[in-house]
């Protein structure tokens, strides 16, 4: 059960990262292609684990991986678009319920229906699924808006990215094959500067030169790269079926992200705001007991 562990304990990270993103892409660094061109250039600090277990793998190998980089700072890009444009509310719900159901298709095709989940498996995994969107929609969001469209896109790249990264680990190990996603990530990081935007942004008033900025945008990146590792890391630990379940525990980091907004909604009401009702906190409570006892089933696999 170490996996479910390292999990949990990456969609805290991740939580802490998610809550950073909406405040930087609110006021300090508002550009996506931006923002994203400085996650791909600080992918370069993968480099810390060589003395951990880098080898030279095959050539087709390293073109997965290379290709697994490129596709997350894709889906990166498309999910910092979506979140500055949109209501947080109306896209987390769509991205944090299709992205399991996006893995899950995506294994199963790339297996060729050599893959299942066990019926107690598919049990846990609706039950996960359906306290992520509890908890993130509200009676006057609709996520089936003009909004649909993007979070599924961004939904799909990131399903296809935790499923060529498990086909990357399978064969070079966590620590090598996370090098060389990262690897891709940082070497398509550059194309973000066709942007006239973006050179103008980076090398002629750069965000990053306030201090107060580059504190935060650091801070978070910590946060984020700390759990991007331990979320690839569950990834390579389970089995390629189970590639599904990590992803639906996301609800877990919307769990953290409901307890952050409750503490923090009043000093940064721009960032991520909670009007807590009665009906709302009864259905994130509910959405919480779902979530609660799908990793108490889980636990006790």
């Amino acid at each position: 059960m170490l996996w479910l562990l390292v999990t949990i304990l990456a969609y805290f990270f991740l939580a802490i990262s998610v809550f950073g993103d909406k405040y930087l892409l609110t006021g300090g660094i508002p550009n996506p292609k931006v923002y994203s061109f400085y996650v791909g250039i600080l992918s370069i600090f993968v480099f810390i684990f060589i003395p951990f277990g880098f080898f030279l793998p095959t050539l087709n190998q390293i073109l997965l991986a290379l290709l697994t980089g490129v596709i997350f700072i894709t889906g990166l890009f498309l999910y910092y678009s979506v979140v500055k444009e949109f209501e947080a509310s109306r896209v987390a719900p769509a991205i944090g319920g299709l992205v399991p159901i996006f893995v899950f298709l995506i294994t199963y095709f790339f297996s060729r229906g050599g893959t299942f989940l066990s019926l107690k498996e598919i049990f846990i995994f609706l039950l996960l699924i359906l306290g992520s969107v509890l908890i993130t929609v509200e009676k006057s969001t609709d996520i089936f808006g003009k909004s649909f469209f993007l979070s599924s896109v961004t939904a799909f790249y990131f399903a296809l990215y935790f499923v060529l990264a498990k086909f990357v680990y399978i064969p070079l190990g966590f620590i090598n094959g996370f090098i060389w996603i990262r690897i891709g990530s940082f070497l398509v990081a550059p194309l973000f500067l066709f942007s006239r935007e973006v050179r103008l942004r980076i090398f002629r008033k750069s965000q990053l030169t306030n201090f107060r900025t580059s504190g935060i945008f650091i801070g978070n990146q910590i946060m984020g790269s700390a759990g991007a590792v331990l979320q690839n890391w569950a990834v390579a630990l389970i089995e390629l079926s189970g590639v599904a379940l990590v992803n639906a525990m996301q609800g877990v980091m919307y769990v953290f992200l409901f307890i952050f907004s409750l503490i923090l909604s009043k000093k940064f009401p721009q960032i991520l705001k909670e009007e807590i009702s009665k009906k709302i906190l009864i259905q994130k409570i509910i959405a919480i007991l779902l979530i609660g006892i799908s990793l108490a089933i889980l636990a006790k696999f």
